[in-house]
């Protein structure tokens, strides 16, 4: 069966940028309170695909999310960006309106995000 012009506009499409979410022991769970966890997942679900990650091992920045760089943005040499403390409506917002323009690489990080941005975990290296 031949494919619709919409799957074809999709498989011709950019990847695009991707969030992460941490949601495991600190992060999306009562330790972090006064923040609707849900409509937070549902807001960035809105702009982006977004995967639902198990403890990223930064708990004292509870709400953590990361926001990959899509295709274009890595070629452009973008890497992945932490961001902490994402506990707010307006931060979503923040953040949700970076990604629908593009986000790491392809659009400039809003000044506000900054306050946000922590270092990542290191990892063993074995």
């Amino acid at each position: 069966m031949p494919a619709t012009p919409a799957q074809e506009t999709a498989a011709e499409a950019p990847a695009p940028c991707r969030v992460v979410v941490c949601r495991d022991c600190c992060c999306g769970t009562h330790k972090v309170p006064g923040v609707d966890h849900a409509a937070q997942l549902a807001r960035l679900r809105a702009e982006v695909p977004v995967r639902v990650s198990e403890c990223l091992d930064v708990c004292e920045h509870a709400n953590v999310v990361v926001v990959q760089p899509s295709a274009a943005g890595r070629a452009a040499g973008a890497r992945p960006v932490w961001l902490g403390l994402v506990n707010d409506v307006d931060a979503t917002e923040d953040i949700a309106g970076w990604v629908r323009a593009g986000g790491p690489g392809v659009a400039p990080r809003p000044e506000i995000l900054d306050l946000y941005a922590i270092t990542p975990p290191r990892r063993p290296t074995e």
